[in-house]
């Protein structure tokens, strides 16, 4: 004979069975009404991010300031925020290569994820004799960083709950509102350098949204990749110092965190005075450096650009 309390027993069994079984089978570590909150893998993105959520949620960035984007990696207490968050929001194009594996296995275990980059009309470049890869270095061009702003506000409003999307979305718009002045800011700048100087060269390939985008030529780079994890052979060097004599560069432009010793040797190899350009490339400096927000740091790039290709003067 079944009676009451025995048949209460046996359900209370069956469902914590269940509840097993699934978490087992889909590897959640929490149910999907417990995530909570935004991870964001760069420091610019999470610049980008924190702006437009403002006070509505809180904002994890996992990569530190002055990192490289290509070789961070996350501590065990972060991998699990990643997998506890309402959103991860990643650059993607390879581009996170120290994470890319934690990033798909929050995505298999249900956390929304976005891939800003993929989303934003990504262009390709040529890593020397290679085949043609996606450029993952969208926010040098402002236009494109736009339309970031509106994939990440779309995400955060459907994925993060408890938040006042009126607010969101106001928070936004008025950062629209300064990246698209950036734009204005940009364009007037370089049409001040002529056509004939505007060319580039840089340590790695980050800048061709920025050249696309204003008209400008990239000569080459020092290291011939995408990725600063590249090396460039003596082979490389040289045919990056003939192009530059050819081309009459006045600068070779190197990541500010990045030693330059490389460039400088290749412009020994030129033959020429060249000067060393220190950028903000792919990653955003302390609250006490010269790039600690996504527009500060395209001002300074904007600004350094211009004075190393302005004509010199004679003294």
């Amino acid at each position: 004979m079944v009676t009451a309390g025995s048949f209460r027993r046996s359900r209370r069994y069956i469902t914590a069975f269940v509840v097993a079984f699934c978490l087992a089978a889909t590897g959640c570590s929490v149910l999907e009404s417990e995530r909570s909150g935004v991870v964001v893998t760069t420091n610019i993105l999470g610049d980008i991010t924190r702006t437009i959520v403002g006070d509505q949620a809180g904002v994890t960035v996992l990569m530190k300031p002055n990192a490289d984007p290509h070789s961070f990696g996350v501590s065990a207490q972060q991998a699990a925020r990643i997998e506890n968050a309402a959103l991860l929001v990643h650059n993607g194009l390879g581009l996170e290569e120290g994470v890319a594996r934690n990033v798909q296995a929050a995505r298999g275990q249900g956390v929304p994820t976005l891939a800003v980059g993929e989303g934003v009309d990504p262009i390709t470049y040529t890593e020397g004799r290679t085949a043609r890869q996606p450029d993952p270095h969208f926010w040098t061009d402002p236009v494109r960083v736009l339309k970031a702003i509106d994939l990440i506000t779309a995400q955060v409003i459907e994925h993060v709950d408890g938040i006042d999307a009126g607010r969101v979305r106001a928070n936004a718009a008025g950062y629209r509102t300064q990246v698209a002045a950036l734009d204005t800011r940009m364009r007037g700048e370089f049409t001040k350098i002529r056509p004939e100087r505007r060319k580039l060269v840089t340590n790695h390939h980050v800048f061709g949204y920025l050249a696309q985008r204003y008209g400008f030529e990239v000569i080459g780079a020092v290291i011939p990749s995408g990725t600063t994890l590249a090396s460039p052979s003596g082979s490389d060097l040289k045919s990056l110092a003939d192009a530059v004599r050819r081309a009459g560069v006045p600068a070779v432009f190197a990541d500010s965190s990045q030693p330059d010793r490389l460039a400088q040797v290749m412009a020994q190899e030129a033959g020429l005075r060249i000067d060393i350009v220190p950028l903000y490339s792919e990653s955003l400096t302390g609250a006490d450096g010269g790039a600690p927000t996504y527009l500060r740091m395209m001002r300074a790039n904007t600004d350094a650009i211009s004075s190393g290709l302005a004509p010199r003067r004679t003294p």
